[in-house]
């Protein structure tokens, strides 16, 4: 597949580059090149982006975080969107879902790099909608750290701790290339979550 991957250069997309060319596909400059974009940028650039995926009729794999995909909900094309395409991490959160169903409460601790733009993180806030959306989050940014979520789920005299770590980038790129083979079976619109795909 011949993939535009905006954010090259950034700290995921650098990684990104290589593990798709080894996983067969090419990497192209521009949208009327592409089968497919790949967008790993910022907040205030992925609309725009995915806005011009859409109008050249090219589907897409989105992993920026932070920003409103809403008016892309009735897009002529596939828009796969995930907060984290890490397979632990969506692991993760299947299985704190799992939990909650058998214990009383639960809290998020969500932990990364002191450079990331948005707190709380996509992951989090994902991971408290899948389990009914009233579980707190706190967010910590600090030097030292690359991406890491706990989830504590508590009962009487039990605490549940599900942990994930990402201790490289290339955690992410797994993940992408399985969206991206699954991309040609999604339907047009927004899809969000790795574990729709898994």
């Amino acid at each position: 597949m011949k993939i535009l991957l905006n954010g090259r250069r950034g700290k995921v997309g650098s990684v990104l580059a290589p593990a798709l060319e080894t996983a067969g596909h090419s990497l192209v400059d521009s949208l009327e090149a592409a089968d497919a974009m790949v967008d790993f940028t910022r907040p205030d650039a992925v609309a725009a982006n995915v806005r011009a995926a859409v109008a050249a009729g090219v589907p897409s794999v989105v992993g920026t975080t932070g920003w409103d995909l809403s008016e892309f909900e009735n897009a002529g094309v596939p828009v796969f969107y995930a907060p984290n395409f890490s397979i632990g991490a969506v692991l993760m959160m299947r299985f704190a879902v799992e939990a909650l169903r058998h214990l009383e409460r639960a809290e998020i601790i969500e932990l990364h790099h002191a450079t990331k733009v948005d707190a709380p993180s996509g992951t989090a806030k994902l991971t408290a909608e899948r389990m009914g959306g009233d579980v707190p989050i706190h967010s910590v940014r600090l030097p030292g750290l690359l991406a890491h979520q706990e989830v504590l789920i508590g009962g009487p005299g039990e605490v549940l701790t599900l942990r994930h770590d990402a201790t490289s980038r290339a955690a992410y790129a797994p993940g992408v290339v399985l969206a991206l083979e699954k991309l040609p079976e999604l339907p047009a619109g927004v899809t969000i979550g790795l574990d729709a795909l898994l």
